[in-house]
């Protein structure tokens, strides 16, 4: 009896150390399979974005753009580290004219279609490489908690003084369209002008009280919120050109093979979801 007893403990005991071991195989086949798993699904992740050569590519940005561009040049500088990019922000005018004679330039990032499309004309931009990007705001502005009688566009001559940009640069020229669309542009230039060079010069002016009021897109006042205050956006019967933000490959004859490829997959990389949303926070519009 007892001996019965004995071997019936002994089959339960093999029986439960059979089980036990079947359970660890599972266990450990498992935890392979998720590791095997983990590591495809990281290499995949790792592979999405091909690093590009090493090369150094030169980007003309409207002054407008500046720090919105800033911050996505350091971001790109993560996704390709390959790729230095050398910006250059000023006037749209200014910039136009540097490439027309023959400054080192792989994009061009206007504020405004008309400077593209000359450029276009005269044959330095790749014309199917053209996208518009963006679009901006007309405001005119005052220094923050400024005394004036100027409470619209149309009531701008009120005031002693304004900053205004040169015709040449595009929110100048936005500006012109609005007083001539208005009926008061002879008035307005009769005025005493402070004539910037771009719009971070009319910014500028303004916001450090040299001037009653000027004229900015909406994105530069909003980076000066603490120093300006904004007085009316350009009404839109007086603004029929609507402030749009191409950007376009420069036909750069010097450039390398890997500086095209580089140059072509920034503008690409600035059409992205996760760049529109930088633009955004900026204060710009996706162009429609």
């Amino acid at each position: 009896m007892k001996n019965a007893k004995r071997r019936i403990s002994s089959l339960l005991l093999v029986s439960l150390l059979v089980i036990c071991s079947a359970m660890g195989l599972v266990g450990c086949s498992s935890a392979k399979d998720v590791s095997n798993t983990t590591a495809d699904t990281t290499s995949v992740e790792a592979s999405q974005v091909a690093k590009l050569d090493k090369a150094t590519i030169y980007v003309f940005v409207a002054a407008s753009l500046k720090n919105s561009m800033t911050t996505i040049q350091e971001m790109y500088s993560k996704v390709q580290p390959n790729v230095a990019i050398v910006l250059n922000p000023d006037s749209s005018g200014t910039l136009k004219t540097q490439i027309e004679e023959g400054a080192t330039c792989d994009i061009f990032f206007s504020a405004a279609m008309k400077q593209m499309n000359d450029l276009n004309t005269e044959g330095y931009i790749e014309s199917t490489s053209i996208a518009k990007l963006l679009e901006n705001q007309v405001v005119l502005i005052k220094p923050k908690g400024g005394t004036t009688l100027v409470t619209s566009f149309d009531t701008i001559t009120k005031a002693k003084n304004i900053a205004l940009a040169g015709e040449d640069v595009p929110v100048g020229a936005y500006a012109r369209e609005i007083f001539t669309n208005l009926g008061i542009l002879d008035k307005v230039m009769a005025m005493e002008i402070n004539q910037g060079a771009n719009v971070t010069a009319v910014l500028a002016a303004v916001s450090e009280g040299s001037n009653e009021v000027g004229v900015v897109y909406a994105t530069d006042a909003a980076s000066v919120a603490s120093k300006i205050d904004i007085i009316a956006s350009a009404p839109s019967t007086s603004l029929k050109t609507p402030v749009i933000y191409p950007v376009g490959l420069v036909k750069n004859k010097s450039a390398s093979t890997a500086q095209t490829a580089a140059s072509k997959d920034f503008i690409s990389y600035l059409q992205t979801d996760e760049v529109t949303s930088i633009f955004s926070g900026y204060g710009f519009s996706k162009a429609k």
